[in-house]
């Protein structure tokens, strides 16, 4: 296994949107790890002094004019060689760390869940506090840091074209699914030669649910990148040490919550003894249905269920 290392920078970011067509920044093996820095904001989010901004953001802002905005700021693509549509990219997270010592938190009309609720536009930075591992909001309140990436992603379908970073997809993308984190374990289906795997939207903290904007920040991760051809995948999936998640996207919530529990029931039935009526008598027992998001257009669901049940 080697290690590499892409860090953010004009040459090495695409700005708001996947497409199959984006050329690599980087081709690894299966099985390498590799270290990424993903910076989060344009221009208009920066924080005054005393707060440092990374000279590579500042770079982006001035040098990278092909964008999609509103949209993300994403490192990458990585190709990870060997990898084939109807594959699966398996992406250990490892580590997440701050790569900044601030934060920001916007509030504007038509955005979240309460989209009609505030009629100003209100923009706030949080300073971190790396020993505590606390955030402190501008009035003095503290929230712990709990960091992870709202979008990790692969390439989209390559008949789908160029499409923006907004809302979350079969590709994964902006998922926002603060189960994500270091020691956590992340399944993409594969739509394009090499995968072509890209990571932002580096978030602090963020709400159960995401009712709005997270605390957006820059962070720094290491993952392992594997390819799988012994599974399939329409949707995302992951794994905690203790967890299986199926995630599904979609306008429609009720939607987003057939596409969950489908996923695992195949799941269940597929990695125990179980018929098809058992396995869904145990998730009414005990799985467990959360809203991911619901900021991002396509709204979230996430179902999880223990480890336990499914071993033999």
């Amino acid at each position: 296994m080697n290690s590499h290392h892409l860090d953010a920078s004009p040459e090495t970011v695409h700005w708001g949107y996947f497409s199959a067509a984006l050329k690599p920044r980087m081709t690894i093996e299966s099985g390498d790890r590799i270290r990424m820095s993903a910076v989060s904001g344009g221009p208009e989010i920066l924080p005054a002094a005393p707060f440092k901004v990374p000279q590579a953001q500042l770079d982006i802002h001035a040098r990278v004019t092909e964008k999609m905005i509103p949209g993300h700021i994403m490192t990458g693509p990585v190709a990870v060689r060997g990898a084939r549509k109807g594959d699966v990219l398996q992406i250990d997270i490892e580590a997440v760390e701050p790569l900044v010592d601030w934060g920001y938190h916007l509030i504007k009309p038509l955005v979240g869940a309460l989209p009609l609720d505030f009629e100003e536009r209100r923009l706030i930075h949080l300073s971190l506090d790396r020993e505590r591992r606390r955030w402190r909001l501008p009035w003095g309140q503290e929230v712990p840091l709990a960091p992870f990436f709202g979008v990790m992603g692969v390439a989209p379908p390559a008949n789908w074209g160029v499409v923006g970073s907004l809302p979350p997809r079969q590709n994964g993308g902006n998922i926002d699914n603060r189960e994500l984190v270091a020691g956590s374990t992340l399944y993409l289906p594969v739509f394009a030669e090499g995968a072509l795997f890209s990571v932002g939207d580096g978030h602090g903290a963020q709400s159960d649910g995401e009712i709005g904007m997270a605390c957006e920040t820059g962070l720094v991760g290491t993952f392992r990148l594997s390819v799988r051809n012994d599974f399939t995948l329409s949707w995302p999936m992951a794994e905690t040490p203790t967890r299986f998640i199926t995630m599904a996207a979609d306008p429609d919530l009720d939607n987003c919550v057939t596409i969950a529990l489908r996923s695992m029931l195949d799941l269940l039935v597929s990695r125990t003894t179980l018929d098809r009526y058992q396995a869904y008598a145990l998730m009414n027992l005990v799985a467990e249905l959360r809203i991911t998001q619901v900021a991002n257009g396509d709204k979230g669901v996430h179902c999880m269920m223990e480890k336990s049940y499914f071993e033999p």
